[in-house]
């Protein structure tokens, strides 16, 4: 008997494909650039390949693949694919996301925090 991976879905009864065109969020529309960037489709710098981009998604634990849109599994394998490359670290990452996450915050805004009941109520 053959052992399918959590991702492969081949042969399962899963209904039929709606294949509709859709509107793509900005974010969507960024991340597709940023691989076409990364595989070298587009600007001839090839960072890395499609097969790792698949791997990375392919071992994301069940759970989270589940939860998980297309996009946002491209979000994560290609992060894991360059901190794996020594692109850049999970220290690099971290600090990164807190320099964005504070971007155009004040001092107030700062403390509040992201709890929104905290920034309505100004507690």
């Amino acid at each position: 008997m053959i052992e399918h991976s959590h991702h492969d879905m081949g042969g399962q009864s899963a209904g039929k494909v709606k294949r509709t065109e859709h509107a793509y969020d900005d974010w969507e529309l960024r991340v597709d650039a940023m691989m076409m960037l990364l595989v070298g489709v587009v600007g001839g710098s090839k960072r890395m390949t499609v097969d790792e981009l698949r791997k990375n998604i392919e071992s994301l634990p069940p759970a989270d693949y589940d939860k998980m849109g297309y996009y946002d599994r491209w979000v994560i394998s290609l992060t894991q694919t360059m901190i794996q490359r020594g692109v850049f670290t999970t220290d690099d990452l971290a600090r990164k996301l807190a320099e964005v996450e504070n971007r155009g915050q004040t001092p107030v805004s700062r403390k509040l925090g992201s709890d929104p009941n905290k920034r309505k109520n100004g507690v």
